[in-house]
């Protein structure tokens, strides 16, 4: 006996309605957060590509593409434009700079010329980079830095004047464990 290979639950149903019992209600699906657009391998893009989705380009884009989510470029992907994105992986071709807010991932079958400002990098055996990588300390946007006081230093009256100036220049203090180095000259 053979048996359908649908599940009966996906299959589409039928909702009959007083004004017209053969009216079809297509089940509603669920939005997903994980909405894609695609870019295909023959589809070519000059201009500016922006969108709050994920991003999976094919094609060719020559431009900006700013994306507040992921952007991919695929292996056949070819991108000549600047890239801002929370996240970016790199398979196929990019030439341009890009800015990420979160991660940039360059596979060993990808190729990047241009500058990159990223908190965390990824870059496989094999992957291309020609360009300057700065990786910044990432900060969440919910805190803003806070400056750090400055000591306040007590000079007692009774120490010389080039003796109070050299205790003051002597005690700075420096955030992330700096040094200052100076020349006491006489």
């Amino acid at each position: 006996m053979l048996q359908s290979t649908q599940n009966p639950a996906n299959t589409p149903k039928y909702s009959p309605s007083p004004n017209s019992p053969t009216t079809y209600t297509p089940p509603k699906n669920i939005t997903s957060s994980m909405e894609q657009a695609t870019i295909g391998r023959s589809v070519v893009i000059k201009g500016e590509v922006s969108g709050a989705e994920s991003l999976f380009v094919d094609g060719r884009i020559e431009g900006t593409i700013n994306f507040d989510s992921r952007v991919t470029i695929g292996r056949n992907g070819v991108v000549v434009a600047n890239i801002t994105a929370k996240e970016v992986v790199v398979m196929g071709t990019v030439t341009g700079d890009i800015h990420c807010t979160d991660r940039l991932d360059i596979r060993s079958e990808g190729s990047l010329t241009g500058d990159v400002v990223t908190p965390r990098i990824c870059i496989e055996d094999g992957a291309v980079v020609k360009g300057a990588v700065e990786v910044q300390a990432a900060q969440p946007q919910y805190e803003k830095p806070h400056p750090q006081p400055k000591p306040i230093e007590v000079v007692k009256p009774s120490e010389p004047p080039k003796a109070a100036a050299a205790a003051v220049a002597s005690s700075a203090t420096l955030a992330h464990g700096s040094k200052v180095m100076y020349n006491e000259s006489n």
